[in-house]
């Protein structure tokens, strides 16, 4: 089984990278994070042309985050327990349309967009920290009732954990994605018993999956990795291997980020 999460930055703009991915790496399961369009307005077609269902979640032309798969779709699930609302100046607070579960061939992958956090001293931080928490606890939850359970949390976490994760420590130091809070809040996830799946399998500095459309950031090898696949023990031991797509990145109508895929036993 093959499994992938990909912040696609606008589906609609790159519905055929999106489907052009499946075919490429014969993928049974794609989380799309950043779909930034409504429910009524995934271009569902071509996925099931390609012979895909979709399950996705999208509110308005920000955030929406979908589950694609070819090995069923199931016990779809709009947010996870504890979910926190946001909303700033006279909006009304809402539930984001930034998480989304579904099972898939045994496996309960959930779709995640994490809140940026947009600087140190802005709300957003406080209302990711709160997100991340929420879903430990969620996660915590899951295994506490299933620990056989085989879950993925795959997705954009907006947070890069260590320090070679990052092209520069200077260049984000007193930013976000990197303070110490929001690298104890992905932490705790994984202390909750969800491993990092990918890392052992494409170890080391400049192992990016995220790279600004500005200033020549790809071909400068200026990137970041924030996008990761979490996995309950039960998955864990089923991972084979992994890589990151970075030829993804390249071309005209690039996302600025490339998927990450998983195989799994």
């Amino acid at each position: 089984m093959r499994i992938a999460t990909w912040n696609c930055n606008s589906i609609r703009s790159r519905v055929d990278r999106a489907v052009a991915l499946l075919e490429r790496h014969d993928l049974d399961v794609l989380a799309l994070q950043e779909t930034k369009c409504r429910d009524d307005q995934f271009p569902l077609l071509p996925f099931e042309q390609a012979g895909y269902e979709v399950a996705h979640v999208g509110l308005n032309q920000w955030n929406g985050v979908a589950v694609v798969s070819r090995v069923g779709l199931e016990q779809v699930e709009v947010g996870f327990p504890g979910q926190p609302t946001w909303g700033s100046g006279d909006a009304e607070a809402v539930v984001e349309a930034r998480a989304l579960g579904a099972t898939c061939g045994g496996v309960r992958v959930w779709s995640l967009y994490v809140p940026n956090g947009r600087s140190l001293e802005d709300p957003h931080l406080g209302y990711k920290l709160a997100w991340l928490e929420a879903l430990r606890t969620a996660g915590a939850g899951w295994l506490d009732a299933q620990p056989e359970a085989p879950v993925a949390l795959m997705g954009d976490w907006n947070i890069a954990p260590t320090d070679e994760d990052v092209w520069s420590v200077e260049f984000y130091e007193g930013r976000t994605h990197t303070s110490p809070a929001e690298r104890e809040a992905f932490r705790a996830v994984v202390e909750a018993g969800y491993a990092d799946l990918t890392r052992e399998h494409t170890p080391g500095p400049g192992t990016y999956t995220y790279w600004d459309y500005t200033q020549l950031a790809f071909p400068k090898r200026r990137g970041m990795r924030i996008d990761f696949c979490l996995g309950s023990p039960a998955l864990a031991a089923r991972v084979e291997g992994a890589f990151i797509d970075r030829e993804e990145r390249k071309g005209k109508g690039a996302s600025d980020h490339a998927p990450v895929v998983l195989d799994i036993a």
